[in-house]
């Protein structure tokens, strides 16, 4: 039996509970090309970061050194969507090779970039192919296994996200210290080589989508506006302009204006590039609110504890790396973890709800910390955040593609995908701001002694530390603790919002995929769950 889809395709009864009927084996063969396009992401940036400074050094533009990070995050977080979307229009297997592709092209671009402005553009080139791996991956996930066994198969590719941060920055100072800068480019290139080619091979019998649909340029190009205003606000205000500046406000009211004329062109266009009938369900909304937590709070708050671990706990910028591994090893796994036991139980309400508490409390027990606090006490206080982060990163996701239809699967991955990037730009600019202003407001606190560091705090490292009179390591030491507990306490206090969604969630049982049943609208799925 078939059934079929609005646009008129056939479709097998599979579909409708979101499996396809891959073997066990098949859907292996298939994350392993998956996890590499997955590693590809999100180890980029952290690969990159160790080669900075070389970077620079060749190069030249010190000044716009922020924008090698933040245009790709910026390129990546206005692709999700529209790779999601496009998913779902065109099928997901020539989507995501095409992903894989750009990224790729991207890679190379940037390994013969001659100067600073190139870099940043091939970079942006880049974020653009990165936007559609990660949501392309969760997609495909979506569309060959079903809910129930969905969770199992996305904690493992979750996963790779602590593996990630752990491994790009050891990877990126071996390349810069024993091969060219420009490899931490090119190694992308024979690892996104083996995943498109198994992609292509495996990922053959997905649907391929209508084709025939109009896409929705008006507002991609929106939604570029509107995200783009928004990030520079967040990034120059307050230190390359005033808050007040006409350049801030310009930006400020722009991006008002973007996002209302965006919710505008997408209530009204027949296939909206982020669709927001999907927000109508509750659990998919309060998913989202979940995804954006975790990304503020994973790379918001922790982004940061390298500055308290090498300034103040004496660490080297190799030893900061490896104590954030009981972090990530307890996020990957609880993540894994995590999704075997919602494969098994069906239910998932717990992780969620236990998560954000954990992350709160991991968030407070950091903003306790001071200038004598060791690194055993700072491991314990990882592996409560890791544990809570563990709960959060695919469940989030999980709710969500179980709140929507499957034709809107890619679009649904996308939108909480998108948040959880939203996320961590945010929170990496709001907390930095509030972690620099802190740290200067206590040594211009000090006297004499404190403002005279306080004019050289943006270019004090380790090292230059190091050299000073003892007194005056204490004052930035001491200023230094003090700003990180200022950001964790705010941190915290966000993530609370988290604890609400999280409660807020409805149970809605996963679909299993093993009986055709029609998909529900996001509006269906919570009504029938009113007496759950």
């Amino acid at each position: 039996m078939t059934t079929t889809s609005e646009h008129g395709a056939a479709t097998p009864p599979d579909t409708e509970g979101g499996g396809l009927g891959f073997s066990h084996r098949r859907i292996v063969v298939t994350m392993s090309s998956l996890a590499i396009a997955m590693l590809l992401a999100m180890l980029d940036n952290m690969i990159v970061a160790p080669a900075l400074p070389t970077i620079v050094g060749e190069l030249g533009g010190l000044e716009h050194l922020a924008w090698v990070a933040t245009g790709y995050i910026l390129a990546t977080t206005v692709a999700t969507p529209i790779w999601g979307k496009l998913g779902d229009l065109f099928g997901r297997r020539i989507v995501f090779v095409s992903a894989i592709g750009v990224f790729l092209v991207g890679s190379i671009l940037c390994g013969v970039s001659q100067d600073m402005g190139q870099l940043i553009a091939f970079r942006a080139v880049q974020g653009l192919g990165a936007g559609g791996l990660i949501v392309g991956v969760m997609s495909i996930l979506g569309e060959m296994i079903p809910p129930r066994e969905r969770g199992k198969y996305q904690g493992i590719m979750m996963a790779v996200m602590p593996v990630a941060m752990i491994a790009g920055p050891f990877v990126g100072g071996y390349i810069t210290d024993n091969l060219d800068w420009r490899w931490a480019f090119y190694v992308n290139l024979p690892l996104g080589a083996v995943a498109l080619v198994i992609c292509w091979i495996t990922l053959r019998t997905l649907p391929k989508g209508t084709g025939g649909a109009r896409i929705d340029w008006t507002g991609t190009g929106l939604l570029a506006v509107w995200i783009t205003a928004l990030v520079l606000v967040i990034s120059w205000g307050g230190t390359d302009y005033d808050w007040d500046s006409p350049q801030i406000l310009g930006l400020a009211a722009l991006a008002v204006a973007g996002f209302a004329a965006f919710i505008i062109v997408e209530r009204r266009v027949a296939e909206p590039v982020m669709p927001l009938r999907v927000f109508k369900s509750r659990n998919f909304a309060l998913a989202s609110a979940i995804s954006f937590i975790a990304g503020f709070a994973m790379f918001g708050a922790v982004g940061y504890l390298p500055q308290f671990q090498q300034f103040v706990q004496g660490s080297s910028a190799t030893n900061s790396g490896l104590l954030l591994m009981p972090m990530m090893i307890a996020a990957m796994v609880v993540s894994v973890g995590g999704g075997i036991f919602i494969s098994r139980t069906g239910r998932y309400k717990a992780l969620p709800v236990g998560g954000t508490v954990l992350v709160t409390i991991g968030l407070f027990l950091f903003s306790t910390v001071d200038v004598d606090t060791g690194v055993i006490a700072t491991g314990v206080y990882m592996v409560v955040l890791g544990i809570g982060l563990g709960g959060l990163m695919q469940t989030s996701t999980l709710i969500a593609q179980n709140s929507v239809a499957l034709r809107d699967i890619g679009a649904g991955t996308g939108a909480v995908t998108f948040m959880r990037n939203m996320g961590s730009s945010i929170g990496v600019a709001l907390l930095g701001a509030i972690y620099t202003h802190q740290l200067i407001g206590s040594l211009e606190d000090a006297g004499a002694d404190g403002a005279a560091i306080a004019a050289g705090a943006n270019s004090m490292t380790p090292e230059l530390l190091r050299g000073l009179p003892d007194a005056a390591v204490a004052l930035f030491q001491r200023a230094v603790t003090e700003g990180i507990a200022s950001l964790f306490l705010w941190g915290a206090v966000a993530s609370v919002l988290g604890i609400v969604a999280a409660v807020l969630v409805r149970h809605v049982p996963l679909r299993t995929g093993k009986k055709p049943e029609p998909e529900p609208e996001p509006e269906e799925a919570d009504a029938a769950t009113r007496s759950t």
